[in-house]
């Protein structure tokens, strides 16, 4: 099988590199084998799952106090503009409470050679069902969004918009895109509350979530390693493997935070198991060099941002 990242061994030697590079010139390290933190630059170029209005815009604006932040397509024009320089990090969504991995946007992100996890945001998820102004809850006929906002929603549309079909688009704030530009009074979009303002929408419904305990995480994406708490390391074997890959990740006094599965495309069977971690160390890395079909996916400090009242 083929290796996507650096090998834990590669990345364990430059986890070395950069502390003894750490030792000299004043910068911290934390005698663990992990390495200095370089500073974020206030000028950095941040691309994101656009357009403005995404909950992926508002994640990027949580973790960099300052920077240029530049909305792309897809999750996929965000990660080559790290890769090729037009810009220092990338934010792309993970994980939902409800609606589970974004399969696609994982596939993205271990797809790349030199492309690591430096950061995770956590923010509360308050979907919006926004239509445009004069239009009324009894009006639509088609509901749009995000395919986890549609996800997210399912239990309320139910309830309250039994009959209504709907549409699934790019982004949340791409869906209220298209209603503003429409102008019909039967579509509605479902996005973050700031996109109804932002396109001139009217709320015709707040917190259509199934539940106040609906979250997404993000994750920065940079060409440069940091150090953190976390690591995300993926691990490219059968399922028979992956419980002595858990077990050295225990043995090594860390702990195993999520794991998501996705076909490797080799052969039946075979999956790119990706395993976020608590605790890492220069123990644990040591522990996964046993391991050459583990690749290192980056490791990372977490920021999670409070639901306001």
């Amino acid at each position: 099988m083929r290796t996507m990242k650096k090998t834990v061994a590669a990345w364990l030697a430059l986890l070395i590199c950069a502390l003894v590079t750490a030792c000299g010139t004043g910068g911290r390290g934390d005698g663990d084998g992990a390495p200095a933190t370089p500073e974020i630059p206030e000028n950095a170029r941040i691309s994101y799952l656009g357009p403005a209005g995404t909950y992926t815009e508002e994640a990027a604006k949580f973790f960099f106090a300052t920077g240029t932040f530049q909305p792309k397509e897809t999750v996929q024009d965000a990660i080559a503009d790290v890769t090729d320089g037009v810009a220092d990090y990338a934010v792309i969504p993970q994980e939902n409470t409800l609606g589970g991995a974004v399969t696609n946007y994982v596939d993205a992100l271990i797809a790349q050679q030199e492309i690591y996890v430096v950061g995770e945001v956590i923010l509360p998820i308050n979907q919006t069902l926004m239509g445009v102004p004069g239009a009324s809850l009894e009006d639509i006929r088609t509901v749009c969004s995000h395919a986890q906002g549609l996800a997210q929603s399912a239990a309320w549309r139910t309830e309250h918009l039994p009959d209504a079909a709907t549409e699934e688009m790019a982004s949340t704030a791409a869906a209220a895109s298209y209603v503003a530009e429409t102008g019909d009074k039967t579509i509605a979009a479902i996005a973050a509350p700031g996109a109804a303002e932002l396109y001139g929408l009217s709320v015709l419904a707040e917190n259509v979530q199934i539940t106040d305990a609906n979250k997404t995480r993000f994750y920065v994406l940079s060409a440069s390693p940091l150090e953190g708490t976390h690591g995300v390391f993926v691990a490219s074997c059968e399922a028979n493997r992956i419980d002595d890959i858990i077990v050295e990740i225990h043995n090594a006094g860390a702990e195993l935070v999520t794991i998501h599965d996705r076909p490797e495309g080799s052969a039946l069977g075979a999956y790119n198991y990706i395993l976020e971690v608590e605790g890492v160390s220069g123990k644990l890395l040591k522990a996964l060099e046993a391991f050459p079909e583990v690749s290192y996916l980056g490791s990372f400090s977490v920021m999670e941002k409070q639901n306001q009242g």
